[in-house]
């Protein structure tokens, strides 16, 4: 049998006819960048998200970017990432010739560790960007606690958790000061190619932010800052207008795939006890935890991704591939032991939990048609290569 890690083929055929409709009726227009389906999304997003503004934007890289140059980071500025996350969180902050200060992870949510902040606070530090990793919120009252405590901006990016609640239910993107999201295809709101989007709740950076996407120029060839080349194309907003109604429901099968994956784990007992951070049994499986799971809370976490912790991971997911399992490792290398910043001196043994989690994590299928004989197999497949 085979399982993909993400079959986007099935998706488009639930939705051929609408979304080949959207492309022949942009193609027609001939209104390729930014205009009516761009104004749609953003003011369906920005009620989804439970935030008064949303700019469309190139890609989710850019919404990173774009937010740094919103709130004014410039070269010597330190901006504080967690060490474990997507490239595109600290690459951002240096394009800017800004200083990334990485901090730990929490081992139950793999998020950044609030309790760690205060230790890198300086002069220096203008912004924090918490990741909400996988589908799940960082923990963010601690963190906006210090951040008003000491006058720092918090971006969230939050380009694997569009519509992922907190603990007391606000959106992702909608608690900090701006919010920062991907339609990379593999997302659970995906498009054709690349896209993003900023939210905030603060008008005079709504108005910054749609300002620099443009090159700074407003009016048109007028320009008192410089700003980028962010603008989202008609085109993909196009595909994510006819997706974005099905995006609840898609989550929803995410988080049952969820739900079977932790049944069939602990049916076969390989399930050890969630939210530790080392292994009792190293043929068991540290399973992912919703930490904020509340009768209340419909989207305590959105599964962007369904990632385990499993000794030998490395030799599993060779086996996996042989069985014709589809698997990712998101991420293998913490940014401190990345090559390109290994100027800013940091060492193997700073940050021993997002090192953990690089070395024992790897992503299983988790999309929404995903097939419940598909997710047993994967699991059964695991369970004998653990204990043979």
């Amino acid at each position: 049998m085979k399982v993909p890690l993400l079959d986007l083929k099935a998706q488009y055929k639930t939705i051929k006819e609408d979304i080949d409709k959207a492309l022949i009726s942009v193609a027609e227009s001939q209104g390729c960048i930014l205009g009516p389906e761009v104004e749609k999304l953003e003011s369906d997003l920005a009620k989804y998200t439970d935030c008064k503004y949303a700019i469309g934007v190139s890609s989710g890289t850019d919404a990173l970017l774009v937010a740094l140059m919103a709130i004014g980071i410039k070269p010597g500025d330190e901006v504080i990432i967690p060490t474990y996350s997507f490239f595109a969180t600290a690459g951002v902050v240096s394009r800017l010739n800004a200083k990334p200060v990485f901090v730990d992870s929490d081992p139950i949510s793999f998020n950044i560790d609030p309790t760690k902040l205060k230790a890198h606070i300086n002069k220096n530090t203008k912004a924090i960007i918490p990741v909400h990793l996988y589908g799940q919120c960082a923990d963010m009252d601690p963190i906006m606690e210090i951040a008003n405590e000491h006058g720092i901006m918090v971006i969230e990016d939050a380009a694997q958790a569009i519509g992922s609640q907190y603990k007391d239910g606000r959106k992702a993107g909608s608690i900090g000061h701006i919010g920062c999201f991907s339609f990379y295809p593999s997302k659970n709101l995906g498009c054709f190619g690349d896209g993003g989007l900023v939210t905030t709740n603060d008008e005079s950076l709504a108005g910054m932010l749609r300002i620099m996407r443009v090159h700074g120029g407003k009016p048109k060839y007028y320009h008192k800052v410089i700003g980028g080349n962010f603008r989202l194309d008609a085109i993909q907003a196009a595909v994510l207008n006819v997706k974005f109604p099905h995006l609840d429901s898609w989550t929803a099968k995410r988080q049952e795939n969820a739900e079977l994956y932790t049944k069939f784990f602990k049916e076969n007992g390989l399930a050890e006890t969630e939210g530790k951070l080392e292994f009792d049994d190293k043929n068991k499986v540290l399973l992912p935890e919703p930490v904020y799971k509340k009768d209340n809370l419909k989207y305590y976490h959105i599964y962007n991704q369904y990632v385990i912790r499993v000794q030998n991971r490395d030799e599993l997911r060779k086996n996996l591939t042989e069985n014709e399992i589809g698997t990712e490792i998101y991420y293998p290398v913490p940014f401190h032991l990345q090559e390109c910043f290994a100027d800013l001196g940091y060492k193997k043994g700073d940050f021993p939990v997002s090192e953990w989690c690089a070395a024992d994590s790897i992503a299983l299928p988790i999309y929404p048609e995903l097939t419940n004989e598909q997710i047993e197999f994967t699991v059964k497949t695991i369970s004998n290569f653990l204990n043979k």
